[in-house]
């Protein structure tokens, strides 16, 4: 078993590893240049290229923002959210959603988890929940390396150094399901059906459930986990996109000290089986 039961396309990757060592070889014969192999690849034009390319086909933050905006949108047709809003650029956080029990939760959106970006955060002090929301939009990472190093190496580093407080993680993007990041739970014996929202065909999304409270080395050196119904944004997420509860996460965070070092360990069990742990406490390194 692993941090997150997708996977990436391991032939989808082989094929675009290939193609890429194709695309090096054989650069210089494509295009009306005009220049010898080694002139073309001096001057800079294959690098500048690749990098044009690259910054075209990035999904911007506003292609984030449109996919995030239908996931809310439907929620709150199908009612289980009362009301949502942006945030705005000026804030740490990028969504306010009003549950229907009148709860506020904060959301912040990530990427791929694997980068010091995840880091980056601020809980809103007025809000009941708070949680981060994963949208990773490369093809060719690995779901199953991001999940851990977000949540182990991380997620829980800034919980801990920062005493703040995170409720739990949502792993969900319009590449789930797809040929690029086949989803299991669209093919098991009793399969989950994808949801259609807009033009996005929709799997139950990956959802961790983080302690209630703040782990301390002397005071809460290992956090009581909740259930996703005592988490309301969570429960929302789950209940709107048909999730089956064989599919949730929960992650414990034990913590001490280790000489002059803050160690932490992390587990994460799912359908009551340890799916990923650390292999001894990792102290944090904060800068």
């Amino acid at each position: 078993m692993s941090t997150t039961p997708c996977e990436r396309n391991t032939d989808l990757n082989q094929a675009i590893d290939s193609y890429a060592e194709e695309l090096k070889l054989h650069a210089h014969t494509i295009g009306s240049h005009g220049m010898s192999e080694m002139a073309f690849y001096q001057s800079g034009i294959f690098r500048g290229a690749i990098e044009k390319i690259r910054g075209t086909f990035s999904a911007s933050m506003a292609d984030k923002r449109i996919f995030a905006s239908a996931i809310l949108n439907f929620m709150q047709d199908e009612g289980h959210i009362a009301d949502w809003e942006s945030s705005g650029g000026q804030n740490r956080h990028d969504y306010l959603v009003t549950l229907n029990n009148g709860r506020l939760a904060a959301i912040e959106l990530k990427g791929c988890l694997d980068g010091n970006n995840t880091n980056i955060f601020v809980r809103p002090p007025h809000v009941n929940e708070f949680i981060i929301w994963s949208i990773c939009t490369n093809e060719a990472s690995d779901p199953r390396h991001n999940a851990w190093s977000g949540i182990h190496t991380r997620l829980s580093a800034e919980i801990i150094s920062s005493s703040q407080q995170v409720d739990g993680l949502i792993i969900l993007d319009w590449l789930c399901g797809t040929i690029s990041r086949p989803c299991p739970k669209l093919s098991g014996e009793v399969p989950d059906m994808p949801t259609e929202v807009g033009p996005y065909r929709i799997p139950p999304p990956c959802i961790y459930v983080f302690p209630s409270t703040i782990p301390s080395p002397r005071n809460n050196p290992s956090p009581t986990v909740p259930q996703v119904s005592d988490v309301g944004i969570l429960k929302a997420f789950h209940d709107s996109f048909g999730g089956s509860n064989q599919y949730l996460n929960f992650v414990s965070f034990n913590v001490s000290y280790r000489g002059s070092d803050t160690v932490r360990s992390t587990t994460i069990r799912r359908n009551g089986h340890i799916v990923r742990e650390s292999a001894r406490p990792t102290p944090i390194r904060r800068t």
